[in-house]
């Protein structure tokens, strides 16, 4: 390994000060380098100056499409070349959540922007607020009504709702349509035969509130019955023959149904596997806040139920710790990842334990087990597990060292950046052909030693 491999661990060193930061700058293009400086959650703003003026369009990209980066920082860009307004509009898209907004002076002129992809991509960002789109709900445009629509619904007057469910524009009227389909039985029926609506069908038929004649007509075509069926107002008395379909998955449907008591659920030949991808059911979700109703999920012998409960945040305690305790992993997991008061040890287990690639995600959850992991894990066979023996807070620096020394890249790159570890070690982990660039990442890392690197590595002073 050469000093130049362990340099992209200083464009992520929270405590790398601004000259340390600006030489990276002056690499040949580097993408992870880059990347690692535009998620800074602290940038000087010398470093933020450079980043926007850089002559390289792709680490202005980079800092567009930051979600760390700050809104402002963001919008700025607006100010440089006329080709970057697209990358502002597109923005971050992070995973699980949505970026801060930019300031609504730059909303202004991105949806006022010559180039019509850098209006449309504007409206499209999940991060435009609904307050910027609400105004567009009468646009000209026939997209920025969408966007309205898809988007700030719960928000307009009924007279602007009135108006765009009858829009000249059939697709307007469709995404409108779609907004209150689960109470309006007429615009379901509209919803079931408009072309426009092809796309969502597969919805309509799950949540659109459906007029008798309509689900007896829909259940004679036959087309996506276990979505029909697990429609809650689909008539009970249609759905009770399905019981004895062919197709498993139209009687997985029937089996999961609201108005069911536990003995008509086993009567039917249902089946749920572990790996099985399932929606929560709309009748539990609905019912979320219902304890009566979310104990009755938790304590049935259905697994759907049970799954649909584990992501209900209002679940009762004592719910959760039976599910805690469940028999299926898909129960353990979505309480896991959904329930903010699942129970340490569960995220624990189903780290060491699970397969499934979401387990490695609970770290990052807040309740995750810290203190006495050092006793518990420092000698396990099992990496992962030796590793999570750095979270806790009580280790000391002699274990933190002797980890820095283990035989896997993945528990020594965990201690390389822990700022625990003596300088001396952490000096010598700057060459580790595998870890480098984390100890560079180490905020306990003297500044004189990230300028050595730098100049050991050939950056440009």
């Amino acid at each position: 390994m050469t000093a130049r491999d362990a340099i992209p661990g200083l464009a992520a060193n929270a405590a790398a000060p601004a000259e340390v930061l600006l030489r990276l700058l002056k690499l040949e293009y580097d993408a992870d380098v880059v990347t690692r400086l535009s998620w800074r959650t602290s940038v000087p703003d010398e470093v933020a100056e450079a980043m926007l003026a850089h002559p390289d369009r792709r680490v202005r990209s980079a800092l567009a499409e930051s979600a760390n980066a700050d809104p402002g920082l963001r919008a700025r860009l607006l100010d440089g070349p006329e080709s970057d307004a697209i990358l502002v509009a597109v923005g971050p898209h992070p995973y699980g959540t949505t970026a801060p907004p930019l300031p609504d002076r730059a909303y202004d002129r991105l949806l006022n922007h010559a180039n019509s992809n850098v209006r449309y991509e504007t409206v499209a960002a999940p991060s435009t607020p609904a307050h910027v789109l609400l105004p567009l709900a009468t646009h000209e445009d026939r997209l920025f009504r969408l966007a309205a629509c898809r988007r700030g619904w719960g928000e307009l007057t009924r007279e602007v709702r009135e108006a765009l469910l009858d829009d000249p524009d059939p697709e307007v009227r469709t995404y409108a349509a779609l907004q209150v389909m689960e109470h309006d039985e007429e615009r379901t029926a509209w919803l079931v035969g408009a072309s426009t609506a092809n796309l969502w069908r597969w919805d309509i038929l799950a949540y659109g509130k459906l007029e008798r004649g309509l689900a007896e007509r829909l259940l004679t075509e036959g087309t996506h019955l276990e979505r029909l069926v697990g429609n809650p107002t689909f008539p009970a008395d249609l759905a009770a023959p399905l019981a004895r379909h062919e197709d498993p998955a139209v009687r997985l449907a029937v089996s999961a149904r609201p108005e069911l008591s536990e003995e008509e659920r086993a009567a039917i030949d249902w089946e749920v596997r572990p790996e099985d991808r399932l929606d929560t059911l709309l009748w539990v979700w609905r019912a979320r806040e219902d304890e009566e109703v979310l104990r009755r999920c938790a304590r049935s012998a259905h697994t759907w139920l049970r799954r649909s409960a584990a992501v209900c945040p209002a679940l009762p305690d004592d719910c959760v710790r039976l599910l805690a305790d469940d028999e299926d992993f898909g129960v353990r997991l979505l309480l896991a990842e959904r329930h903010p008061e699942a129970p340490p040890e569960l995220l624990l287990d189903l780290f060491l334990h699970g397969t499934h690639r979401a387990v490695g995600m609970l770290t990052a959850r807040p309740q995750f087990p810290s203190a006495g992991l050092a006793r518990r894990c420092a000698d396990a066979a099992d990496p992962r597990e030796r590793a999570l023996a750095l979270r806790d807070p009580e280790t000391m620096p002699e274990l933190v060292e002797r980890l820095s020394r283990d035989e896997s890249a993945s528990v020594r790159s965990a201690a390389a950046f822990d700022p625990r570890l003596p300088l001396p070690r952490l000096l010598e982990l700057l060459d580790d052909p595998w870890v480098g660039s984390a100890a560079a990442a180490n905020p306990t890392l003297p500044v004189g030693e990230m300028t050595a690197l730098l100049d050991r590595a050939g950056v440009p002073g």
